[in-house]
């Protein structure tokens, strides 16, 4: 069968075009029909400078859909609506065994590894597939990988009621970061950013205290209002705020690195003793797995967005259409507009 989707053929060569798909199925797998995807930071890079593992690929990780077809399974039927996570483990190797699925040493992933879902139609294992409730719009479900992924780390260091809580940057996953802490129970939430509509935005999602670092010292006023803060959640991926993230952190404090390191991250001498000193505690999180698989925290996102508790919207900021992603990319890459979630729309 036909279907249209994106192809990069090399880094900054992303074409919308008419492909062949293969719609047979082994027992195990199901055929999605792609309803929205989302357009991850990582998105932009894989396309316009890294490139995928091989050529040609389709990228687009972050999804949702409905079942098209299906092969043997109890549960799912042709039409459900789904969400599907992304990554595929061997499930062999000593990772996997532990129940360590993001460091897997030999997996694959949709949209880099192999093929992704800025197309119509990707045919994905059944044991990656989440049920999606049918009263919630179908497009919410294509923010539920990053939300996972946050909370993957949010739960990684185990943030207790009460707790206060800075987030340095203020992007999907950083906006993400803000409200799962507010419904984790943390009291005093700091917002950081360069932009006043993105802390306009973590504020309307439960900061209580908003810091734009371009017109105020980020530090200083962090450490005159709570003296050292409990955790810092870095999103940035920028070497200045993975810095800060320990000049601001309290004795026994913790301190989570969401965003990825594009540069080299230097500590200054003072500031890498403050951690000695302090027992700092700082955690990497990568991905939003867990056993048993894909992790509890896919379906804890789902029942947030199924009782109220978390409202996509806030996060969606641009729809658009698979033949303006090209242009799109570039144009996010470029900056030539404030954005937070970008979604492309497979039903037009």
């Amino acid at each position: 069968m036909k279907m249209q989707a994106a192809i990069l053929y090399q880094p900054s060569d992303l074409r919308v075009e008419t492909t062949e798909f293969d719609d047979q199925i082994n027992a195990d797998e199901a055929i999605i029909k792609v309803s929205h995807t989302g357009i991850c930071g990582s998105d932009l890079d894989r396309i316009l400078k890294t490139g995928t593992y091989s050529f040609p690929t389709i990228p687009g990780h972050e999804f949702s859909g409905e079942i098209e077809k299906i092969g043997d399974h109890d549960t799912l039927a042709l039409g459900d609506p789904v969400v599907v996570a992304p990554m595929q483990p061997c499930f062999s190797c000593e990772h996997c065994q532990q129940g360590n699925y993001g460091q897997c040493l030999n997996y694959k992933f949709m949209g880099s590894r192999n093929d992704g879902a800025f197309a119509q139609y990707l045919k994905v294992p059944l044991k990656n597939i989440i049920p999606f409730p049918k009263y919630v719009p179908l497009k919410y479900g294509a923010l539920i990988e990053p939300a996972a992924v946050t909370l993957h780390g949010l739960n990684r260091i185990q943030i207790q009621a009460g707790d206060t809580v800075a987030v340095l940057g203020c992007g999907t996953i950083g906006l993400f970061a803000i409200r799962l802490a507010k419904l984790l129970g943390a009291t005093q939430i700091i917002a950081v950013d360069l932009s006043e509509e993105k802390l306009e935005s973590a504020e309307k999602l439960g900061a209580t205290i908003l810091i734009n670092s371009a017109k105020i010292n980020a530090t200083e006023k962090i450490k005159e209002v709570t003296g050292g803060v409990q955790i810092a959640i870095e999103t940035a991926g920028v070497p200045f705020t993975q810095v800060q993230t320990a000049e601001i952190t309290r004795d026994h404090g913790k301190i989570l690195l969401l965003g990825t390191a594009h540069k080299d991250v230097t500590f200054p001498a003072a500031t890498f003793e403050r951690i000695i000193r302090g027992e700092i505690t700082i955690t990497g999180s990568w991905n939003s797995y867990s056993a048993p698989f894909p992790g509890q925290e896919w379906q804890t996102i789902i029942d947030f967005i199924g009782n109220g508790s978390l409202d996509m919207n806030e996060f969606i900021t641009h729809t658009i259409t698979l033949d303006e992603l090209p242009k799109t990319i570039q144009q996010m890459a470029d900056r030539e507009f404030s954005f937070n979630k970008v979604l492309v729309d497979l039903t037009i």
